[in-house]
């Protein structure tokens, strides 16, 4: 394709009118077609022997690749600037598969306190059980990553970029030198920033993994995830794959390359919506403070400006009540849903202490930075002025 393609281009045409897309699932269908059948007939023999050597390319059984799916692949490749992408049944099975396939039995996983909570529990009671050991820092002590890799053989670092629900944000570039030099492997979970914010791979991570439900689906209405980097770690990670059964059905693929094709667009908004939300919010004398690196007064502003192009559609902030006032503030709230996930047209919000966190310890709370009067807000694409109304009244309830 054709050098230096805009996002909002590749989103549209990369895997198909500029990709494989073609030779995939031939058609002259604009529309790339949904191809459902679960195995695939060869002509002879010989043609079978020559797909099992690499001579032919060509899709066996659903479970290890479709037509439509490697539509997809391609497409997420191409706005990671990746070799190569796995997409899964959901961005929990991506995870599951990346690690698993790159951090073997003795090895060591370095990851941070606020992590996708999913994800830390499996790091630190899944992978114990197989002999795997994990170290989890502090974001905010770069000088604790320092001491890790310099005192033990490190195979892996996984963090999200921004974290969520604080937003805070690792400086790709300086883990992936340390830990490079020590020759361990980078993974970012780049999910609330999407492609088109963020690419990790080309600040010097090895693996990039999304919850493809969220902004690259866009409608809240499929399940999936996607892991991208060389094709030589890709290989990896597929194997692993095909024994877990992950597999995303071709009807979700092609839903996801459906809402691909908007990405773009829909980012723009939401990036556009959060900043004037998180503006309006610092200034607002309900609010105790802010959580959003769009923000010049963040502390993790410098950071996220030197690596995005837009800092997102989530913004958290704390309201200046306690549990139950910021419940009587997200129950007046008209517009948006209470819901967990991010990254769709609707916005949605949730107190962490309620949603994510009911039933925690306080102790556990605040090791994760999470307190009663917390809000998560994911905005969606409705016209700021109507969301920022909707706040405004809700906040006169408090």
């Amino acid at each position: 394709m054709p050098r230096h393609t805009s996002d909002e281009t590749l989103a549209v045409h990369a895997g198909e009118k500029l990709g494989k897309g073609a030779d995939e699932a031939a058609t002259d269908s604009i529309a790339t077609p949904i191809v459902s059948g679960a195995t695939h007939w060869f002509k002879s023999s010989e043609d079978l022997i020559a797909f099992k050597e690499g001579r032919r390319h060509s899709h066996e059984y659903d479970r290890y690749s479709n037509p439509t799916v490697k539509v997809l692949e391609d497409k997420i490749s191409a706005l990671e600037r990746a070799e190569a992408t796995l997409v899964t049944s959901s961005g929990m099975n991506a995870i599951v598969a990346t690690l698993l396939a790159l951090v073997p039995p003795g090895g060591h996983v370095m990851t941070t306190t606020d992590c996708y909570s999913e994800a830390r529990a499996f790091i630190g009671d899944r992978l114990s059980k197989m002999g795997i050991r994990s170290t989890f820092i502090d974001l905010d002590d770069m000088e604790s990553l320092k001491a890790v890799l310099d005192q033990d053989d490190v195979t892996l670092f996984y963090a999200d970029f921004p974290t969520n629900p604080l937003l805070k944000c690792v400086d790709i570039r300086l883990v992936a030198e340390l830990c490079h030099r020590k020759g361990a492997l980078v993974c970012i979970d780049s999910t609330l920033a999407s492609p088109i914010n963020q690419k990790p791979l080309t600040l010097g991570a090895d693996i990039v993994v999304h919850s493809a439900t969220k902004y690259l689906a866009g409608h809240h209405d499929v399940t999936a995830g996607c892991v991208s980097g060389s094709e030589a770690l890709i290989s990896k990670i597929r194997a692993w794959h095909h024994d877990l059964g992950g597999a995303i059905s071709p009807n979700a693929a092609y839903m996801i390359m459906r809402g691909l094709k908007t990405m773009a667009l829909r980012v723009e908004a939401h990036n556009r919506t959060a900043q004037q939300m998180a503006c309006l919010l610092e200034c607002h004398p309900k609010i105790e403070r802010v959580h959003y690196p769009g923000l010049e007064s963040n502390s993790w502003h410098q950071v996220a400006k030197s690596q995005m192009t837009g800092y997102g559609g989530v913004v958290s902030f704390e309201v200046k009540s306690d549990l139950s006032g910021t419940m009587r503030f997200v129950d007046a709230l008209e517009i948006p849903f209470i819901a967990t996930s991010l990254g769709g047209c609707e916005s949605l919000v949730q107190q962490p202490a309620v949603m994510s966190f009911w039933g925690k310890s306080d102790e556990e709370k605040a090791k994760n930075g999470i307190k009663d009067n917390l809000v998560r807000f994911s905005c969606g694409i409705e016209k700021f002025e109507d969301l920022r109304d909707d706040i405004l009244q809700a906040l006169e309830k408090i």
